[in-house]
């Protein structure tokens, strides 16, 4: 079983997410105690999908995310580095577009997709900012980023809990219904270290994204940014 370091080198990531693939929506659903289906319909709403848009679904994993946007008649394309995560999904959705690539080195030419979202992925990426930059440059101008990932509460005592959950409780949980509870141990300390909502919303700024706002969800656990690439 693989588990990745916090310096998130690429290959050492997608083995991770490799070797969860099976079981990885079960999981997170287990895990989130079923808050990661509304956070998923909040990252819909933001994204605001429209019939014959094109939207990218970066660190899309099996495609579970993807499936709102193209239930608006958007068309949408599934994209992760994991090729484990992609083998799944396609048994079950095999008429989404899935595509491996890297968040860092996109394989899509310049302005394409009216919107470009991430949910629980931005994290895992070794290098955030050109990420951002990708994410810009492949974004047509007037089109939209929507960020969905684990941020810092807002509620000090309760912060100090979340913490004591994803430290100590995570891990036992996920030796319960993953495949590869070790991976989940990187995944709370991933989240540990990850920046604060007004930390992201600079390196938006300084990736390209202008009108940058956030929105906390359930009490700061997640936070949803949004950006638009200026016309």
């Amino acid at each position: 079983m693989t588990r990745a370091s916090l310096d998130k080198q690429p290959h050492e990531v997608a083995s991770m997410f490799d070797d969860v693939a099976e079981r990885y929506d079960l999981t997170n659903d287990v895990l989130s105690l079923g808050q990661d289906r509304r956070w998923r319909k909040e990252v819909a709403k933001a994204v605001d999908a429209r019939p014959a848009q094109k939207v990218l679904d970066l660190a899309a994993g099996t495609g579970t995310s993807s499936l709102p946007f193209a239930r608006t008649g958007a068309y949408v394309v599934p994209c992760d580095f994991s090729q484990g995560m992609l083998r799944v999904g396609k048994r079950t959705n095999t008429w989404l577009p899935y595509t491996a690539g890297d968040a860092t080195r996109l394989p899509f030419k310049d302005d394409v997709f009216d919107a470009v979202t991430i949910s629980f992925g931005l994290r895992n990426v070794q290098d955030t900012d050109a990420a951002l930059r990708e994410m810009h440059r492949v974004t047509r101008p007037g089109g939209r980023i929507v960020i969905c990932e684990f941020s810092h509460p807002t509620w000090t005592p309760f912060r100090t809990v979340y913490t004591e959950y994803l430290m100590r409780a995570l891990p036992p949980v996920a030796r319960a219904v993953s495949s590869n509870p070790d991976a989940y141990v990187y995944l709370a300390e991933s989240i540990r270290a990850w920046p604060d909502q007004p930390a992201l919303a600079e390196r938006l700024k300084g990736a390209g994204w202008s009108k940058v706002a956030w929105r906390n969800l359930t009490g700061g656990v997640v936070a949803l940014h949004r950006g638009f690439k200026e016309s």
